[in-house]
């Protein structure tokens, strides 16, 4: 007789088809109450799927994160059942899932405004509370494809002809209403519950391809309760008042245009903050060991066909075909590059761990509705590190590196660190038993580091395991930023060896390494985290200098001498206004240190200190304002 084993080792046995509903009921009334879907060995389904052998089943709700995210699909569905209700002829297009919410893309001539929003969210309330059923239907794929033409769903229709022909073709029906959609989705409408706001409207083209027309993209997010929402919708708000692409303008750090999109154009200070960003982990590196490369912008297809990159990230990789019939990409990642140095020159065991560092800029193609300033670029600078050793020492570097990576994160301030383990991905290069060792080798690492960690079954790379750094900021939003990966691949793939002690050619273990991720984005983070407030360190400009009148710019001059002598960024103002004026400009500029200087701290050889954030300013000695500021700059992170 056939069993259901539940995920705690239960087992239920049955002697017809039986589905979730079922098997929810029969372990308790308030699961059946709360289950979302379910997954039946490893993938997930409706509710409703029926099962006629012995499986593995878990009963997902909404406290589990794919219980969230079915809540946050099937939102994105009754988005689009209340946008066609109240706009009949407007085509949909797809509606996927994003972080903290979902989106879909419509073909509608007149733009949505914001009382249409509001409209909208109206109707998809009515929707739920009618409770409208889900079913799911397997449609023949030709006549899916006629169907959708001739309800004038053409957008539809292209994405049906696009699906392999060894997949089903999957039709949901909530109610009258039916989409093209692999699901799994909740049992109605209803089961959404209410914890859901629609928050933007933006535009997006057509498959991301700024060639084809463009969309109404509406944006939402969803939550399993009122309170979840309010305190996510409380953070948006917050978010907003600190949006890097804000703060940056207003700090003269960097801009955006169109003639380079996904590309940042930086300001002398932006400019001087990522350099110092970078000096940091340069001599945190430096001191644990590591060689700095650099390799170069463009390489030939062949090697990216050697490394496996070509096959399984070329959408993403800009090429260039040459007047000799070369094709050339620029480089996506830092891996390949890194590997022809090492290879240069014969190895031995006596020489690992070999670590080699390098900042390399890499480009990655987006689409257009996907690039957001900082956070999603196409041109960015990556922290790589690649380390090359022997088996034997891949859980003591893990921990160094781990151990390396809460180091620097310390440093700024991010101390609630969360790290992800994930282990094969279905679609991945090398043996299993190659997987087995790299897997175990890694998740020791974890666990010797003792640290936190959840596991994201089936998330790793394509050549290996890796665990991700999580950090939350100050406003307790989640940025995934390190990572490290334990890959037996790219070596063999691209022919890395080193002499072992019998004097024979091994291949070395790569482990592949990043602190920040990208420079930019992490510095994107940085600026929302302290709202523009650098620390002292870090600021883009540390002290201005402010006379209340020009009479007083000889000693202006001389303080901002000694100041620069010692290596302060400081910034003198001289202009003819008036000193409140002033103050107001360079508070809101986040500079952390002003110093006044009028007629009494002339004549006391003094300066009065207003520091940011600190309602009471001081009046001191000069060689005491030095001497204070030189210590706020004399910290462990100054580089």
């Amino acid at each position: 007789m056939p069993d259901i084993k539940l995920s705690d080792g239960k087992k239920i046995p049955f002697s017809k088809t039986i589905d979730g509903f079922e098997i929810a009921n029969k372990i308790s009334k308030s699961l059946a109450k709360d289950a979302c879907i379910m997954s039946v060995d490893g993938e997930l389904k409706d509710l409703s799927f029926p099962i006629t052998k012995s499986v593995k089943v878990k009963i997902i709700t909404a406290k589990d994160k794919e219980g969230l995210e079915v809540i946050r699909h099937d939102a994105a569905h009754v988005l689009a059942m209340a946008v066609q209700e109240l706009f009949p002829g407007t085509q949909v297009t797809i509606g996927p899932v994003i972080h903290d919410g979902f989106y879909y893309d419509f073909a509608r001539k007149k733009p949505f405004t914001n009382e249409d929003l509001k409209k909208i969210e109206n109707k998809m309330v009515e929707i739920v509370d009618r409770d409208d059923l889900t079913r799911r239907e397997v449609w023949d794929r030709d006549e899916a494809i006629k169907h959708f033409k001739e309800i004038g769903e053409n957008y539809k229709s292209e994405i049906i002809q696009d699906i392999p022909k060894n997949e089903e073709v999957s039709i949901y029906h909530h109610g009258k209403w039916h989409d093209l959609c692999k699901g799994p989705h909740l049992s109605s409408t209803g089961k959404i519950g209410k914890a859901f706001k629609l928050t933007k409207v933006a535009g997006a083209h057509w498959r991301g391809d700024s060639n084809n027309e463009m969309l109404q993209r509406i944006y939402g997010t969803a939550w399993t309760t009122k309170n979840d929402l309010d305190n996510y919708l409380q953070i948006l708000e917050e978010a907003g008042k600190r949006d890097h692409r804000k703060l940056g303008r207003e700090m003269d750090l960097f801009h955006f245009q169109e003639e380079s999109p996904g590309s940042i154009f930086w300001h002398n200070k932006g400019w001087d903050v990522f350099m110092r960003l970078q000096n940091y982990l340069r001599k945190k590196q430096s001191e644990a060991g590591y060689e700095e490369i650099n390799t170069p912008d463009m390489l030939d297809k062949s090697l990216w066909e050697k490394s496996g990159h070509w096959e399984k990230f070329k959408e993403n990789m800009f090429t260039i075909s040459t007047k000799d019939k070369r094709v050339f990409a620029l480089k996506p990642m830092n891996c390949p590059g890194c590997i022809q140095v090492f290879n240069q020159g014969i190895k031995s065991y006596k020489d690992l761990p070999i670590k080699i560092s390098e900042f390399g800029k890499v480009h990655r193609y987006e689409h257009s509705g996907a690039v957001h300033g900082m956070m999603r670029v196409r041109s960015f600078t990556q922290d790589d590190a690649h380390i090359f050793c022997t088996e034997d020492q891949i859980t003591h570097e893990c921990i160094e590196v781990t151990n390396l990576i809460l180091e620097v994160y310390k440093d700024f301030g991010f101390s609630n660190i969360k790290i992800n383990y994930a282990d094969r991905p279905k679609k991945r290069v090398g043996e299993d038993k190659i997987w087995d060792k790299s897997e175990r080798a890694l998740l020791k690492a974890v666990k010797e580091a003792g640290v936190e960690y959840t596991i994201n079954k089936g998330d790793g790379a394509f050549y290996g395991p890796k665990i991700d750094f999580v950090l939350k900021d100050a406003i307790n939003r989640e940025w995934q930023c390190g990572t490290v990966q334990v890959d037996f691949n790219l070596p063999e793939r691209l022919n890395a060896n080193y002499i072992n002690e019998k004097g024979e050619k091994q291949k070395p273990v790569l482990i592949h390494r990043a602190v920040f991720g990208s420079l930019e984005r992490f510095l994107g983070i940085l600026i929302e985290h302290y709202n523009g407030k650098f620390p002292f360190w870090l600021a883009p400009t540390q002290v201005t200098i402010c006379t209340i009148t020009e009479k007083f710019n000889n000693f202006g001059k001389e303080v901002y001498k000694k100041l620069t002598e010692l290596g302060i960024k400081v910034e003198f103002d001289s202009r003819n206004e008036k000193i409140n004026y002033k103050i107001r400009e360079h508070s809101h500029k986040k500079v952390p240190i002003i110093l006044i200087i009028g007629e009494k701290e002339k004549k006391e050889n003094s300066v009065t200190v207003r520091e940011l954030s600190i309602e009471n300013q001081s009046f001191l000695e000069l060689d005491k304002a030095i001497e204070y500021i030189k210590k706020k700059n004399l910290n462990k992170l100054k580089i």
